[in-house]
């Protein structure tokens, strides 16, 4: 079976360490992560990811801005976004499904839920 690609896109160098690490344990991912969304669009054509998980709030570029950046790219507007943030607030949950991400997980995340939302994204591509 061939690995989906997965980048992370998160300015947690922890959390970004242990998604990494867990989703490659699997054996069915590549990851790619990246600290800030400011170049995610070179990125995204060089990586040529099937799933990012996007960090809501970080600073510069945060999750909403990345996701308008992607909706606006010939290439990213057709690659499934799961957003991840410490807040489960109602209106940034809104705001994000109104950028059209497919999901919206809230930290700490397990590996199983993780790894369930990615599976989703990939069959709803």
């Amino acid at each position: 079976m061939e690995k989906r690609k997965v980048m992370v896109v998160d300015d947690e160098p922890d959390f970004i360490k242990v998604i990494k690490l867990n989703l490659e344990e699997t054996g069915n991912y590549e990851v790619m992560t990246l600290s800030t969304a400011k170049d995610i669009i070179p990125e995204v054509h060089s990586f040529k990811p099937d799933v990012i998980l996007l960090d809501m709030l970080m600073p510069s570029t945060g999750g909403l801005d990345a996701c308008e950046m992607l909706n606006n790219d010939s290439l990213g507007k057709n690659i499934p976004i799961i957003i991840v943030s410490a807040l489960g607030k109602d209106q940034d949950r809104y705001a994000a499904y109104k950028k059209g991400i497919i999901d919206y997980l809230v930290k700490p995340i397990e590996n199983k839920d993780l790894i369930t939302a990615i599976e989703h994204a990939l069959e709803n591509k």
